[in-house]
């Protein structure tokens, strides 16, 4: 192949690499996240959930090393070394290898997961105490959901019957996230009323969004893996067309 190719290979692989390089800070970006979020639907399902936070550490792990190979993707590439190529080649087929592992147990494992969330979020109804003022009270960020979301309870309004408090009660109450604005508020912290019938269940709303986003998603992960893809192609090619190995070409500081 002409060396006009070879260089403009070389180059396009650089630039491919910067990008990984930021796909990595962002998958970090969201490690942290979940990690560190306490306001969000992920919060809840992570205060219970150790496959949630054994896969947070993963993301830390995997945006981590991305950033890594983005960096000696383009030292190899602007410097043609071979052996970071191969190296770099090496991770991506790995990382892929992974990914689509990842996604086969996900979507042969989904009914388990369901279950989990399930479990979680029953734990989480059943034990919420609106009075409780603890840092971790993940209790008041479910009712921030349900206020968000427009929803009460996981499967509907009829699991808080099955909270702590309000089974010791004598009157109707429920969250005050499931009852309009002006209800009473109760000394118990929730608030006197009934549930309109109209509200859902929050699991109805959390199955529409993922239906309504599973193109996106799935776009996502097709891009991803077609990005990965291109960029063994071009490390291979740089690789075997490199006409020998320099490590002097490496900067040395």
């Amino acid at each position: 192949m002409g060396k006009g190719c070879i260089k403009a290979t070389k180059y396009f692989l650089f630039l491919f690499n910067l990008l990984f390089f930021i796909l990595g800070t962002v998958i970090l970006g969201f490690g942290l996240w979940i990690l560190l979020d306490k306001t969000s639907f992920i919060a809840v399902i992570q205060s219970s959930s150790s496959a949630l936070k054994i896969g947070s550490y993963i993301l830390l792990g995997v945006g981590s090393v991305t950033m890594l190979m983005g960096f000696l993707g383009c030292l190899g590439a602007v410097n043609e070394i071979k052996c970071l190529l191969g190296l770099y080649f090496t991770c991506l087929l790995l990382i892929l290898i992974a990914q689509i592992t990842a996604g086969v147990l996900i979507y042969f494992q989904r009914d388990e997961l369901k279950s989990e969330v399930t479990d979680i979020i029953h734990q989480v109804i059943v034990n919420y105490n609106p009075l409780e003022n603890t840092e971790n009270s993940f209790g008041k960020t479910w009712e921030y959901i349900q206020k968000q979301l427009n929803c009460c309870g996981w499967s509907g309004s009829s699991n808080w019957t099955e909270n702590v408090i309000i089974q010791n009660s004598t009157v109707k109450q429920f969250p005050c996230s499931c009852l309009p604005g002006n209800a009473t508020v109760l000394a118990t912290g929730f608030c006197l009323g009934d549930v309109s019938p109209l509200i859902i269940g929050c699991m109805s709303n959390v199955e529409d969004w993922l239906y309504q986003n599973i193109g996106i998603i799935l776009g996502v992960c097709i891009g991803v893996a077609a990005i990965e893809l291109l960029g063994m192609i071009l490390s291979m090619y740089l690789c075997k067309n490199v006409e020998q190995e320099d490590y002097n070409k490496v900067p040395k500081h």
